[in-house]
């Protein structure tokens, strides 16, 4: 039935694709209208009939027909980046020819489908451009973090055997040079800005050159679109490795259906995107949820993204461009949080108060806000005005304009979803895994729930349960989204997904009677203590983190007698607090060997520890001088806790926790 409303939805009129609609919900029930009408480009989610003035019959099965099917809208900046410190836009049409032209100077060389092509770059429009080209082409693309060093970049350079790598400075092309010895399938390096170098004796190519002569093959790009019409979902769009946690990365293989499943059905749970909606950029596209969200579903719904200059830039460039979406791991939207309770606290006294007072009428508000209703009577009013007077300020330093913002890779905490809520930032959360292009489950608006990641995308999959629990609390998933398997590792594909198709995640987890899962914690991650307790370390360490005195925890006890905790303190507010204490100190390590500074932060510890079980309480803690990084090594590029590397860099503190008092 929905398949025949479709055939005839061009030849009737608003109105009567409008009534249609309605009585196909009736008869059928949203679910089924949803899941067999998410793959027209066309569906917006439950309210079906704002987009019923422009149906297409043809569904989008692949990157090549979603590229082109966006860029029929022909914004003005469908992407920008800044340039001498403006903002410069690219138009669809812009767009468009460059992307159809790198395809043409890319075929001339003699790249083919089923080739590889490296990715090194950080956010930029020609990152965008050259994985259309690729998409278009049937070229799978291989992502390649911009931070890791050469021999890292180079492990997956040689495991993907690509032909070519784009990179977007001398520094990422200097990786390639050190190690292109190592690298029997490369070929050759694209540069996108900045000179080559001299007496290489490598094939180096400049980006500039590489669009100029596609258009002086001009004439042929129609050719492009024929490409791009051969391509099938079937096809491979892209190898993205993960990011090696656990040993080296694997490379996760997701095709054109995997990717164009999952946005297509994300955009079916985000129902509030518009006209004119502007997306900030600047999780790195190599994380698979930027290039589902911020890359792919952005531009199927019709937003322009804008590229940040840099992470550190976010707050200014979120001023300059005020966008309405974007997307996010949980450790930006921290560190948010933090930075905002910290300015608070410097403030005097009747600013606190004011704060605290706004924060007390927000948390009357929040269960409502949450819902997608009204706060009622009293309760409505104060928190309206607190909204006016504190809010709302706070609001406009995002450019005043954010209605949707997403988290995933790792779990956020409950307490802060609430106070993005409170401000008028929604914060919808999801889960998923490089493996399943990545979303699982997101939370819809209307039914936030802070502390669980939502509801499945699809209740059923191929008359098979799209998300179940094993006996062992294991989350498995099943799925369009589900990659086909690990590049050139059968016995790990063959470890990851089971006989009956099901993807283990690797995540414990359960549903409540809402069908909302929640994440408990890794299963490689729990901690089994000495007596055999089970403790799952990342609830506990996510409520130090909402501590305004700590700034990242990671604990400590697997196979101990004990729980113990390492913690790198917030030393904007430990400093300040300092100060009023009069204690003086040289550095931070100075700071943090002072016993009354131990003392402020182990009072802290003793708040978690009462909300806690008694096996889960931390006994002891080690202050740590210098925040956890990416490039440290103890963090991944999704910014995750290398569980292991921590183990091994802080080998020392961690026994002298545990070590026997001497008699």
């Amino acid at each position: 039935m929905v398949q025949e409303f479709f055939q005839v939805a061009s030849l009737r009129t608003r109105r009567m694709r409008r009534h249609t609609a309605r009585a196909l919900l009736q008869v059928e029930g949203l679910d089924a209208f949803r899941q067999q009408c998410c793959a027209f480009p066309c569906y917006h989610g439950p309210h079906i009939p704002k987009c019923f003035g422009v149906i297409v019959a043809q569904p989008i099965e692949t990157i090549a027909q979603l590229f082109y099917a966006a860029a029929e809208r022909n914004l003005p900046d469908a992407l920008a980046s800044k340039r001498n410190g403006v903002y410069v836009p690219i138009s669809h049409a812009e767009l468009v020819a460059m992307v159809e032209r790198l395809a043409l100077a890319m075929a001339a060389r003699g790249l083919k489908p089923g080739d590889r092509v490296a990715f090194m770059s950080e956010n930029r429009p020609e990152w965008a451009i050259a994985d259309f080209a690729c998409a278009i082409q049937g070229i799978p693309d291989v992502t390649i973090y911009a931070t890791l060093n050469s021999e890292q970049a180079a492990y997956i350079l040689r495991d993907s055997q690509s032909r070519w790598a784009i990179c977007s400075d001398r520094g990422q092309l200097d990786k390639v040079l050190e190690r292109w010895e190592e690298l029997p399938d490369l070929e050759a390096a694209v540069l996108m800005d900045g000179d080559l170098p001299t007496g290489t004796n490598r094939t180096l190519l400049l980006w500039s050159d590489l669009l100029r002569e596609g258009e002086a093959m001009e004439a042929r790009r129609p050719e492009v679109r024929t490409w791009g019409e051969q391509r099938k979902a079937s096809d491979l769009l892209t190898l993205i490795y993960t990011s090696g946690t656990t040993g080296d990365p694997k490379g996760a293989m997701l095709t054109h259906g995997n990717l164009v499943s999952n946005v297509l059905a994300a955009r079916a749970t985000v129902t509030n995107i518009g006209e004119n909606e502007r997306a900030l950029s600047f999780l790195p596209l190599t994380h698979v949820l930027e290039r589902m969200a911020g890359h792919f579903l952005w531009f199927h719904a019709g937003a322009s993204i804008y590229y940040a200059e840099s992470v550190a830039t976010v707050a200014a460039d979120m001023l300059e461009v005020r966008p309405t979406l974007m997307a996010s791991v949980p450790r930006i939207y921290e560190k948010i949080f933090a930075k905002i309770y910290d300015t608070v606290s410097a403030g005097g006294f009747l600013k606190r108060l004011i704060f605290h007072w706004a924060m007390l009428a927000g948390r009357q508000a929040v269960p409502y806000l949450l819902k997608g209703e009204e706060p009622p009577s009293w309760k409505g009013m104060w928190y309206r005005t607190a909204k006016a007077v504190v809010f709302e300020k706070i609001r406009q330093r995002t450019g005043g304009r954010m209605k949707i913002a997403i988290s995933g890779g790792a779990p956020l905490g409950g307490k802060i979803m609430e106070f993005f809520w409170i401000l008028g930032l929604p914060i919808l959360e999801g889960y998923g895994l490089t493996e399943t292009s990545p979303v699982i489950t997101v939370n819809r608006l209307g039914e936030v729930m802070p502390g669980c990641v939502g509801r499945p995308l699809y209740t059923e999959w191929n008359d098979k349960p799209f998300v179940k629990i094993a006996e062992d609390g294991e989350i498995l998933c099943q799925g369009p989204n589900v990659m086909i398997g690990y590049w050139n590792n059968e016995t790990a594909t063959r470890e990851a997904i089971d006989a009956d198709g099901y993807f283990h995640t690797g995540d414990i987890g359960h549903f409540d009677d809402q069908g909302r899962l929640y994440i408990t914690d890794r299963k490689k991650e729990l901690i089994v203590t000495s007596g055999g307790k089970k403790v799952a370390p990342q609830p506990i360490e996510n409520l130090l983190k909402v501590d305004k005195y700590i700034s990242q925890a990671v604990l400590i006890g697997d196979q101990r007698n004990f729980i113990s905790v390492l913690i790198v303190p917030n030393f904007d507010s430990l400093v300040r607090w300092a100060g009023y204490k009069k204690i003086a100190f040289k550095n931070h390590a100075d700071l943090i060997r002072n016993p009354l500074v131990f003392a402020k932060i182990g009072s802290r510890v003793e708040r978690i520890n009462e909300r806690l079980s008694h096996y889960e309480r931390i006994k002891k803690m080690v202050l740590l001088p210098e925040e956890m990084t990416l490039e440290g090594g103890q963090l991944t590029p999704s910014l995750k806790v290398k569980r292991r590397v921590v183990n091994q860099m802080y080998a020392k503190q961690i026994e002298s926790m545990y070590q026997e008092p001497k008699a």
